[in-house]
């Protein structure tokens, strides 16, 4: 009787053991979930269209302005930039007098080589150069410089591979996508764990809707965004690049943001 009740007695210490190591996994899995949690929300995103190619988005804690033009009016009521990316020389992505407009003493501003060796003001001292698969570290972000170019021969002209910039930008694990000015190269369709995208798609500057789409469907980012549409035709169709992608069902969202408020330009 003895052995019997000492047998139950350890049974029992045993299966207490185990139901106890069992309620320390199941809470250090709901911590770990909590904490994973916690992380993605710090990465939290939010977005400003200004126009074209020049917006304002906070990532974290922080402001950025990428491709700044439009003087500082473009940008009142907004808040100041904590960082600046430019991605290329061209108007509609580098104004010298917009960058110094918009830029405080604390502000980090990005460029590739081409950019800083167009400026003319002091700004040019104040200036990071990063350029092509570089990456730039601070305070929890990680920016990658991808190449930009143009591949068709008629185009090639426009954006030569190595001049300018799209940017990879991550923080906590989310990780945003400009391509600034590009057609649907090897880099771009080789991106890995991209949250959200911003593809441009002009004519004959960059490329078509049909390419573009063709491109994200390739690196299937979580969601996409179009911009920098504006051609020499007028306005690229968004709405044919959303059906294209819709259809490839890649898990890919299209979100549609309002890049020209003025649309009789």
């Amino acid at each position: 009787m003895k052995k019997i009740l000492l047998t139950v007695f350890v049974a029992t210490a045993l299966m207490s053991c185990k139901n106890e190591n069992k309620t320390e996994e199941t809470n250090v899995e709901t911590e770990e979930m909590a904490m994973t949690e916690e992380t993605k929300q710090e990465a939290t995103f939010d977005i400003t269209p200004i126009e074209h190619a020049t917006a304002v988005f906070e990532l974290g804690d922080d402001v950025f302005y990428i491709d700044p033009v439009g003087g500082a009016e473009a940008f009142e009521g907004q808040p100041a930039p904590d960082v600046i990316l430019v991605t290329d020389i061209h108007g509609d992505h580098l104004n010298e007098e917009t960058l110094n407009a918009v830029t405080t003493p604390e502000t980090k501003i990005f460029v590739p080589q081409a950019v800083k060796d167009q400026l003319k003001t002091d700004l040019k001292d104040k200036v990071t150069v990063i350029n092509n698969d570089e990456m730039k570290s601070w305070d929890g972000y990680e920016l990658t410089a991808i190449p930009m170019y143009n591949l068709r021969e008629e185009a090639k002209q426009f954006h030569v591979k190595g001049r300018g910039n799209g940017y990879v930008l991550e923080k906590d694990g989310t990780r945003i996508y400009f391509s600034g000015d590009t057609e649907d190269i090897p880099e771009m369709r080789n991106l890995k764990n991209i949250d959200k995208a911003f593809i441009c798609m002009n004519l004959p500057y960059t490329m078509t809707v049909e390419s573009a789409a063709d491109g994200v469907i390739a690196f299937a980012p979580d969601e996409v965004y179009p911009y920098h549409f504006r051609g020499q035709g007028g306005l690229s169709d968004t709405d044919k690049f959303k059906s294209i992608v819709d259809s490839a069902k890649v898990g890919t969202e299209v979100i549609m943001l309002d890049w020209y408020p003025n649309k009789s330009e």
